[in-house]
């Protein structure tokens, strides 16, 4: 048997098992549910000496390879990230069960009674790269949500996603529910990915977190539906109404608090009635900050700006760069961003109530704000505990993936034995 047959066969009994664990984990408990989730948290909390130990072993390896300072800071675990990992669990916990939750209910004139209730999809496939906190957020949420998950960590993060899989493996013991329910691929062979994105007969959906590069082989190679977005060319607009406070505040947060993650800043769009304002004082706190701006002819007369190029629109850069364009008005931000954007997350900063609603009308991305940092998007910031990742399409799930966004529906239907004409 040849080693790709070998991965062949571990994926497919992986998926049978997986099966198996969301026919039980359909009908559980809430109550189980959660002191699954409470005692895996508890663990990673009591066994975080060791998840930093292996943590390290995967950043002596990130620094080997040569990873971005962006993809590095994906990859650190210390103790305060444990503890977020730790309190992310025990929100998911804490949340309402979707699972049986009835969406709507109504009575027909044949005296048919119907309710629309939300199931478990089934069976998720989750594939990322370099950020160990996913194999904790995917795991609980999936649980919650009452599917078995196939969780496949890139090589970057091997070591500490076994780690955390670990403790998530002993909360299900403790709570009596099988211990394949959440199952962490035990290869970093690439044909493990390929499989996956085939298992159409144990997999219900794929959720991809990870780069372009990444998600692109997904949508590409996938035969199982995907969850997913490719970018997140994430555009912030300064209006002619914006409050110069907020403008610096949200700007700033948006772009330096962590460059690496996919609700950051990569583009700044100003109008050009605050261009030489508030426009100019956000570029040079900016560059204060140490960030390398793209500007176009307007602002390039501020010093210490580099002069944009074509390449620098729509490009996600997922370090200390931003682009930054001057607009006329409202509509050229709008259309600017529907050109060069991905449909993540954008920002408009205003304190003109109809300029807002113009924005949020007339673009489509799946998460749009106003006066707040665009790093607010990101499922804990939104209530749901955790998330499985970020989708753009418009199918089913968008925005942050949740908990009940990992369901389907039913239709159950109640009659006395009523039969139709």
């Amino acid at each position: 048997m040849t080693d790709t047959n070998d991965i062949a066969v571990m994926m497919a009994d992986l998926g049978k098992q997986a099966k198996a664990a969301a026919a039980e984990l359909a009908c559980t408990s809430a109550e189980m549910k959660e002191t699954a989730l409470k005692a895996a948290a508890d663990s990673v909390w009591a066994r975080r000496a060791e998840i930093i130990a292996a943590n390290a072993k995967d950043m002596d390896h990130g620094r080997e390879k040569g990873l971005t300072a962006a993809m590095m800071d994906r990859l650190m675990l210390d103790e305060t990230r444990i503890k977020a990992i730790v309190e992310g669990l025990r929100a998911v916990a804490a949340q309402p069960d979707p699972v049986g939750e009835v969406m709507a209910e109504w009575d027909r004139p044949t005296g048919l009674h119907i309710r629309r209730v939300r199931t478990p999809l089934g069976v998720v496939g989750v594939i990322y790269e370099s950020r160990p906190n996913v194999t904790a957020d995917a795991g609980a949420l999936c649980l919650k949500s009452g599917n078995a998950v196939i969780l496949r960590g890139g090589s970057e993060s091997f070591h500490s996603a076994r780690a955390i899989h670990r403790c998530l493996v002993e909360g299900l013991v403790q709570a009596g529910l099988p211990e394949t329910a959440i199952q962490l691929v035990p290869t970093q062979d690439r044909a493990a990915v390929s499989e996956l994105l085939r298992m159409t007969e144990y997999v219900d959906v794929i959720v991809p977190r990870g780069g372009k590069g990444l998600v692109g082989l997904v949508q590409r190679e996938a035969r199982v539906p995907v969850f997913a977005h490719l970018e997140g060319i994430v555009h912030i607009y300064l209006d002619a109404a914006a409050d110069p406070v907020k403008a610096l505040d949200v700007v700033i947060n948006a772009k330096t608090r962590r460059t690496g993650i996919c609700g950051a800043a990569e583009c700044l769009l100003i109008h050009e009635g605050i261009r030489d304002t508030i426009g100019q004082g956000v570029i040079k706190a900016l560059i204060d900050k140490g960030v390398r701006v793209h500007a176009d002819e307007a602002l390039s007369v501020i010093k210490g700006t580099t002069p944009a190029t074509e390449e620098d629109w729509g490009r996600e850069y997922l370090d200390m760069d931003i682009a930054a364009r001057v607009v006329p008005d409202i509509d050229a931000a709008i259309a600017h961003i529907r050109c060069y954007g991905s449909n993540h997350t954008d920002c408009i900063l205003t304190e003109d109530d109809d300029a807002a609603a113009r924005f949020f009308e007339r673009l489509d991305s799946a998460i749009l704000m106003r006066n707040a940092s665009t790093q607010f998007a990101d499922g804990g910031e939104f209530g749901m505990g955790a998330e499985i990742g970020i989708a753009t399409g418009k199918m089913h799930a968008r925005g942050p993936v949740g908990a009940a966004q990992l369901t389907s529906f039913k239709y159950l239907v109640d009659g006395d034995g009523t039969v139709r004409a």
